[in-house]
């Protein structure tokens, strides 16, 4: 159960649970603003520790009303569309034959049938997507699971509006978001192995940033960078976090 401290129009809500540090976090798409603590922390320390915090979570939220937004996709000639952290224009055929997708350095070439609807070419770009994404995981999976000691015994791809990721450690499973095929890939691994952490350490404990530090140094520096990116016309980032 949280207590919520409330800063002038700022709400905090805070939780106590069986961690050594304080975590305060930002999170899209509206700057709801959440904080975990020590289980013996009283809310008046809470509510210092927030005030002492309040410019940078103030400067979080702002951000996330400045956060660059891709417009609405129409799936039309010469629309831009991202594949992998690079920006490309959309070239679109129409002919009687099966819907077919290419790539070339600068234009993602769409074969669709005639009259295809908007829905209908979605479709078939985030089937794309989704295969491009099925290529690309188990390589990841396959390199990490080692140097973590963990199994991924399955992942699934999903859209999600909230994460870039989230994981099962019971079923040991991992779940991602098809958004990532946009991002480069670096910090499509970033997001693999934080999830993979998470099946030998289900919450964000001190010792998940330990192990996440000891085997991905540079994560606050791929979070910044994931979380700078331009974000989907319906998803929103991962959230923003101080320890």
């Amino acid at each position: 159960m949280s207590e919520i401290i409330r800063l002038g129009d700022i709400s905090i809500a805070v939780t106590l649970k069986d961690i050594k540090n304080v975590h305060l976090s930002v999170h899209p798409p509206e700057g709801r603003v959440t904080m975990s603590a020590p289980l013996a922390t009283r809310l008046e320390v809470a509510r210092a520790y927030a005030i002492s915090k309040i410019t940078w979570i103030r400067q979080q939220r702002q951000q996330l009303c400045n956060q660059a937004r891709e417009t609405q996709r129409h799936f039309v000639e010469r629309e831009s569309h991202y594949l992998w952290g690079r920006r490309y224009l959309l070239s679109v055929t129409e002919e009687n034959e099966k819907p077919s997708i290419s790539v070339d350095h600068k234009r993602i070439n769409l074969t669709v049938r005639p009259d295809s609807s908007c829905e209908k070419r979605a479709q078939i770009i985030h089937d794309w997507h989704k295969s491009l994404l099925h290529e690309f995981i188990p390589q990841i999976i396959s390199k990490w699971e080692a140097r973590l000691g963990v199994h991924v015994v399955g992942y699934f791809l999903q859209r999600m509006k909230t994460k870039w990721g989230s994981c099962n450690h019971e079923a040991g499973n991992i779940r991602l978001n098809t958004e990532l095929v946009k991002k480069p890939k670096d910090l499509v691994e970033y997001v693999i192995v934080h999830e993979m952490i998470h099946l030998s350490e289900p919450t964000h404990s001190d010792k998940f940033v330990s192990i996440l530090t000891e085997y991905y140094p540079t994560w606050r520096e791929a979070r910044a960078e994931l979380n700078a990116l331009p974000l989907a016309a319906d998803s929103w980032k991962e959230h923003v976090g101080q320890n």
